[in-house]
């Protein structure tokens, strides 16, 4: 497949030796400062990236840049058509808005926090653990999780989605808290804690706590590899579903829709 990417930082340089490696084409590498992409864009320029990719004749992108370029990139890219997979985190707000974008303009988008299989596997652990802990009052739960200092966003999309899941399967947490607390915390507030430190690649773990015990399960990646490797593999069933009709273009999707 001809893929053009959008962001060539660490993890564009990645995902590119990725896919390079399961015999697929970079035809575009897009980015505001990377001094070896194939196109430099001005920060913001959308329509500038949408051209670029235009021009390069890619078959799907994937799109790993910034928190503040990612909507942007989104609504220029999203109209040309091509499968789209969006690993860039920071924008679960405006999720409705590019899911109507995506109707109106017969373009796909799939989007996830995190691409790693691994973690993907962790979100159904935590979800069903949250469930069977839940039944014991004297349990308490919050999530805590680390990043390297380079990281542009608190908390990580992955914390998120974890959160989300404990809460799924403890119908008694209702609020997520992202900041310190300054008095003691509700009953149904879950912490989600944040640390930014070093070159830690993300380590996401959720505490379930009693005054006998603690349990606690911990993902902790290796490297961008995994990401790197899930977001080539999150295009290619894409493309493969969008071919069998299996999923259909005009569509905004996670990756529960692929896996």
């Amino acid at each position: 497949m001809k893929i053009a990417l959008v962001g060539y930082g660490k993890m564009g340089h990645m995902i590119e030796s990725v896919a390079k490696s399961l015999g697929h084409q970079i035809v575009a590498t897009v980015d505001v400062a990377a001094k070896d992409a194939t196109a430099l864009v001005a920060a913001g320029d959308g329509n500038a990236v949408a051209e670029a990719v235009k021009k390069s004749g890619a078959e799907g992108v994937i799109e790993f840049s910034h928190p503040t370029a990612v909507l942007g990139n989104l609504k220029a890219l999203i109209p040309l058509g091509l499968p789209l997979v969006c690993g860039t985190t920071g924008w679960a707000k405006s999720e409705d808005e590019i899911a109507a974008l995506c109707a109106s303009s017969n373009g796909t988008c799939m989007r996830s926090s995190n691409f790693s299989i691994g973690v993907n596997m962790f979100y159904k652990i935590v979800e069903e653990a949250a469930k069977i802990m839940a039944e014991y009052s004297e349990y308490d739960v919050a999530v805590w999780e680390a990043h390297h200092n380079q990281k542009a966003d608190s908390p990580s999309g992955t914390a998120l989605e974890v959160a989300r899941r404990v809460m799924l399967g403890n119908k008694s947490k209702t609020e997520m808290v992202f900041d310190a607390f300054h008095e003691r915390p509700k009953a149904n507030q879950l912490h989600v804690s944040s640390t930014r430190v070093g070159s830690v690649p993300g380590t996401h773990t959720v505490f379930f706590d009693s005054p006998a015990d603690s349990i606690e399960l911990t993902h902790r990646a290796r490297s961008r590899e995994g990401f790197a490797r899930g977001s080539v593999v999150a295009l290619e069933k894409l493309v493969a579903k969008l071919a069998d009709g299996s999923l259909s273009k005009g569509k905004l999707y996670g990756m529960a829709d692929l896996f």
